[in-house]
């Protein structure tokens, strides 16, 4: 019976970790298919249940070095930075003895009276102290070499050990020089420490944005039962009871506002920098910051349908797909440490067999050659090169409010050259509002807009809530207490005012009424208005048109996007004259009206099929089947659950920027991404063929390793990420 096994795993640090991982976890029997995700820690097993355990796959992943970690508490904060800081320790008493170590080394060199068979042996010790420190590396080296998993980890195990024997020789032989041979085994240690503490750092500040929705939610919260604050945990909070948030704390659920005013801090949630004043009917979201007035809000949603809540499922769910570019680098990994391996064989056969034959050199040079390959080929640049670029992008991306749900979205990204919008609620604010008021012959505006918001006061059709608000914000004076109230669903609404009859709905409710209307005047007055028909005592009094208003960033994200020679076009299933009526004012020249869903999917699929790489921005169900079809999808968080589900890319606010800085970010980390590559082939495919000439001692093989993983993090960060850690500790 086949099963589904998300675990957490601590300890990996580049994709050789996450390449070793896979390949021994599809070695265990039962198991078909295995998908590690690096920047989340987690891998997704399926698996016969008859035959596999989630107890077996977590021995596995144990035997090899990794830790295992409960995925129902997520690490918080506390816990990420303790092991930062064990990590940040473990660096620097590699430091300090990688530090003297070439204070020795240095001495020696310099043939200075200070020199001395001394250092030889300082040397040896610190060796031994950094083989004894790094033993969890060695027991992951032969913990993947019994598998037939060739990594990192098995490079670093060949390397130091080989140095450390040929130092042990040189203590004997003078001819081999012991000290640059134990300074190898030093520093190739200590910078294996560095490389995982620098994983730990990226990991933690790059996912930071993440982390911190995560943790927005506080754990409990006073609610008011039987008249009294009583502190409970969020999770036994019901929906419906009221709790009171103070000045300073963070909204504990979503709900609305029934009591108070406040000026509330959202930005972690949607990206707006500045407050948001909350009164009575506002929403509240959970996570946000209360930073002055006391609120009591009604609680909307359980603590397992909050807004937080919801992130968690959004990055517990984040599948591990592999860009074009990842699996191109990762069928290169595969081969790379065979290959390394070849090599310094070769080279240690080959100048063995010119010393026998040729009678040049004693075998030092045999030695030199092999360890140098080794050493120089150790493949953290190469293994990090990828990860490190996209995590960052992942990282930049949640900072500002953008959840990306897999690596592949940052490869596509770059290539995008259409993207497609639907209109309502994602181009528009998907609220109508009152544009206008029409009153026939003789009649004022107000008293047509008073008299429809005297019924549609029962109403909650959105156009009618719109209606009443529009009445109340200009402060008319509504007619209170109709009577014989009824409701058409679809058409409109009568009641009695008085002793008149009113009628407010669609011209065919009205016609269908036996009220005369105008055949012209009204609704061509607005291109793209719906208009709303009051009548009195079978008299029509007007019209009320109503709209759907763009949202205040949408004409500017278009001219963004044509600029960058990208073409936008909009899609929808509202009418073509309301479609293009906003396409005109946004700039947009392409558009779909009246589209249902498969027919949305359609509209994509034909644009691919032109060749193009199609983004697709929607937010409702009728926008799901488009979303899975584009070649990128873009939902927003405020939208359906399934077109969240649908899309790659899932915006925490309704900030339609999000868009042109989501294209910004998938292009960066991508460019960071060929250079990092490009350095690290560069380091290595130079390197690797010179330590093969022997010419080369391991200790300058490693200096060249140590200096392309620093070419490739100083690429990836510019510094920023490891000075933003260094001035946290």
């Amino acid at each position: 019976m086949s099963a589904n096994l998300q675990i957490a795993i601590g300890g990996m640090q580049c994709s050789f970790c996450r390449q070793s991982v896979e390949r021994a976890l599809r070695k265990v029997p039962g198991v078909h298919a295995a998908a590690v995700n690096l920047a989340h820690e987690e891998a997704l097993i399926v698996y016969d249940g008859a035959e596999a355990t989630p107890a077996r796959v977590a021995q596995t992943l144990r035997s090899l070095g990794y830790t295992i970690r409960d995925r129902e508490k997520l690490r918080s904060f506390v816990q990420a930075e303790q092991e930062l800081e064990e990590e940040r320790r473990r660096l620097l008493i590699a430091g300090l003895i990688a530090g003297s170590g070439l204070v020795m080394m240095i001495v020696q060199w310099s043939g200075s009276a200070a020199a001395g068979p001394w250092i030889s042996y300082a040397m040896a010790l610190g060796a031994v102290f950094m083989l004894a420190w790094g033993k969890r590396f060695l027991g992951m080296a032969w913990a993947a070499a019994r598998r037939g998993i060739l990594n990192q980890h098995v490079l670093l195990s060949l390397s130091a050990l080989g140095a450390f024997a040929a130092g042990l020789i040189g203590l004997f032989r003078p001819s081999f020089p012991a000290v640059d041979f134990f300074g190898a085994v030093v520093l190739l240690m200590s910078y294996h420490t560095l490389s995982s503490f620098v994983a730990g750092v990226v990991r933690t500040r790059a996912s930071q944005a993440v982390r911190k929705l995560l943790e927005l939610q506080p754990a409990t919260a006073r609610v008011l039962r039987d008249g009294a604050e009583v502190e409970l945990p969020v999770a036994d909070i019901a929906v419906g009871e009221t709790v009171r948030v103070r000045p300073g704390e963070r909204i504990p659920l979503d709900g609305r506002v029934v009591e108070g005013t406040a000026a509330v801090d959202e930005s972690m949630v949607t990206g707006e920098p500045l407050p948001v004043t909350k009164k009575p009917g506002a929403a509240a979201i959970a996570g946000s910051m209360n930073t002055d007035g006391m609120l009591a809000i009604q609680v909307g949603r359980p603590a397992t349908e909050s807004f937080v809540a919801r992130v968690v499922r959004e990055v517990e769910a984040a599948k591990a797909l592999k860009p074009a570019i990842l699996v191109l680098v990762e069928r290169i990994l595969a081969m790379y440490v065979p290959v390394v391996l070849g090599v310094a064989v070769a080279a240690l056969a080959g100048w063995l067999l010119v010393a026998a034959v040729f009678r040049v050199g004693d075998g030092q040079r045999a030695l030199f050659a092999a360890l140098s390959v080794l050493v120089m080929g150790y493949p953290c640049a190469l293994g990090m090169a990828t990860p490190l670029a996209l995590i960052r992008g992942g990282g930049e991306a949640a900072a500002r409010g953008i959840l990306v749900r897999s690596a592949e979205a940052f490869q596509t990204l770059r290539d995008v050259r259409v993207v497609v919008f639907d209109k309502t609620g994602t181009l528009t604010e998907g609220k109508p509002r009152v544009v206008d008021t029409l009153g026939a012959v003789g009649t004022v505006d107000e008293y047509v807009l008073a008299t429809a918001a005297a019924l549609e006061r029962y109403s909650r059709h959105p156009l009618a809530v719109a209606i009443h608000g529009e009445a109340q914000a200009r402060g008319l004076d509504v007619p209170d207490h109709p009577e014989d109230f009824r409701e058409t669903p679809g058409r409109g609404v009568s009641a009695r005012l008085g002793a008149s009859r009113v009628l407010v709905g669609s011209r065919r409710y009205l016609q269908e009424s036996g009220v005369a209307l105008p055949s012209g005047p009204g609704t061509e007055l607005h291109e793209g208005a719906t208009p709303v028909c009051v009548a009195r005592d079978g008299r029509l009094l007007g019209f009320i048109l109503l709209g759907d208003s763009p949202r205040p960033d949408a004409e500017r994200v278009v001219r963004e996007l044509r600029r960058r020679g990208i073409e936008p076009i909009m899609v929808s299933g509202d009418n073509r004259r309301t479609v293009e009526a906003l396409a005109e004012r946004l700039g947009i020249t392409r558009v779909y009206a009246q589209a249902l869903p498969d027919e949305k999917a359609g509209i994509v699929r034909e644009l691919q099929r032109g060749g193009a790489r199609v983004a697709m921005v929607g937010d409702g169900i009728n926008d799901a089947p488009a979303l899975m079809q584009a070649d990128i999808g873009v939902a927003f968080e405020a939208g359906t659950d399934i077109a969240i589900e649908s899309a790659d890319a899932v915006v925490m606010s309704h900030r339609l920027g999000a868009v042109t800085d989501l294209l910004d970010i998938g292009k960066r980390s991508y460019a960071k991404t060929a250079q990092n590559l490009a350095v690290a082939f560069a380091f290595n495919g130079i390197g690797i063929p010179l330590a093969a000439t022997g010419l080369l001692q391991p200790v300058w093989a490693m200096v060249a390793m140590a200096a392309s993983i620093t070419a490739v993090l100083a690429n990836s960060f510019g510094g920023r990420l490891i000075q933003r850690n260094a001035g946290a500790s």
